[in-house]
């Protein structure tokens, strides 16, 4: 009784909750024969979905083709046409004789107006020609940069206007070239020999653009010395020709060198095209670019060989003009903010710059004409120097 006086009443338990009644799903279940779709294709086929970002702008032209342009790009290559033929326009109206937008245009479409000659036969070959050269220049020079990730690298550098020169200096000392219409022929091959010759001497167990770089500049102080020795023991005529011809000059040239140079433009644009679709990887180290599956060394060479050709066709032209390469393709990279070299705003501002240095040599001091090489020298110079300053010399 005491035990059960200590234990007290017993208290009641608490009854456990009803499991609440399961909520019916609000959608129905797929059947096991239907699975669930994809959010995006190219997943389902186990590759990344790749999606072009808001810069870059996406073409299909046809159905197996497709295009990925950058917008900036697009819209400074816009700006460079409408500056370049407002400079070519400009050009052919200004000169010693100044002459209206309108005669020039009605000269041009070939009505008879007292300005047949000037427009047509001097100043509209030079123009074109001006043009072709500097595109020619800005391309070769873009495609030696991306070979050499170096940006103080140009078809200079690795010889070709050397090449050029001593092969045209050697032609007219054995008289082999009795007119300055032979003279392009053969300062087209002496470039590329001098190339191959750099190219050979630089190739140990493949090919480092930085030895490529130092055995082009060897080669070509070897080669401006024998240009040297032979104005010094030359006669009086010759020598006058061949520095005429160094200093790199449009005047007295016309359609005769820009035929050929625009049909060697036009051949390369396949292989521009390739070259465009090729430079890209090798901005990146070669281990990278041959983990992405790029043939290094053969890129290179196929990339070599079509700047020095554009380089050497170019000189041919117009002699040796300095600097259009060098600073043509900086110039276009600093505009679209690509991290590599852009080809055809390289060429449109080689292009550009070229016609406006012509400009500028025919009218700075009338009525002399200041040769185009030493003008696009005269600037280069200083921008050679800033280039060095902007960190240029970790590169060299």
């Amino acid at each position: 009784m005491e035990g059960a006086k200590g234990a007290g009443p017993a208290r009641p338990t608490a009854a456990a909750p009803e499991p609440a009644p399961a909520r019916p799903d609000s959608t129905p279940a797929r059947p096991d024969s239907e699975p669930p779709a994809p959010a995006h294709p190219a997943r389902a086929a186990g590759r990344p979905a790749l999606l072009p970002s808001p810069h870059s702008l996406l073409l299909r032209p046809s159905p197996g083709l497709s295009l990925l342009l950058n917008r900036r790009s697009l819209g400074v290559a816009a700006v460079l046409v409408v500056g370049l033929a407002a400079l070519m326009a400009l050009a052919a109206c200004v000169g010693q004789t100044f002459v209206a937008p309108g005669a020039v245009w009605r000269t041009v479409r070939g009505e008879s107006t007292p300005y047949d000659l000037v427009v047509n036969e001097l100043r509209v070959p030079r123009i074109v020609l001006g043009a072709l050269v500097g595109a020619a220049l800005g391309l070769a020079g873009a495609l030696v940069q991306t070979v050499t990730r170096n940006p103080l690298a140009s078809p200079d550098v690795i010889g070709v206007g050397h090449g050029a020169a001593a092969a045209t200096v050697l032609a007219l000392a054995t008289g082999a070239v009795a007119s300055p219409g032979a003279v392009p022929p053969v300062a087209v091959a002496g470039g590329l020999a001098a190339a191959a010759l750099v190219y050979v001497l630089a190739w140990r167990h493949g090919m480092r653009p930085s030895r490529f770089v130092l055995t082009g500049v060897g080669v070509g102080v070897a080669l401006s010395a024998v240009v040297q020795l032979y104005l010094t023991d030359s006669e009086l005529a010759a020598a006058e020709q061949v520095k005429l011809w160094l200093t790199g000059s449009l005047n007295g040239r016309g359609w005769e060198q820009a035929g050929p140079l625009a049909v060697v433009l036009l051949l390369a644009l396949p292989a521009l095209v390739w070259a465009g679709r090729a430079a890209g990887p090798l901005g990146l180290d070669p281990e990278t670019a041959a983990a992405l599956g790029v043939r290094v060394d053969r890129t290179r060479l196929g990339l070599t060989v079509l700047g020095v050709v554009l380089a050497a066709t170019a000189t041919g032209a117009a002699g040796p003009i300095g600097f259009v390469a060098l600073t043509a393709p900086q110039l276009a990279r600093r505009l679209t903010r690509t991290p590599q070299l852009p080809l055809v705003c390289s060429a449109l501002t080689g292009a550009v710059v070229l016609v406006g240095a012509d400009l500028a040599a025919r009218t700075l001091v009338p009525p002399l004409e200041v040769p185009v090489g030493a003008l696009t020298s005269l600037v280069g110079g200083p921008y050679l120097l800033w280039l060095l300053g902007r960190g240029g010399r970790r590169q060299v």
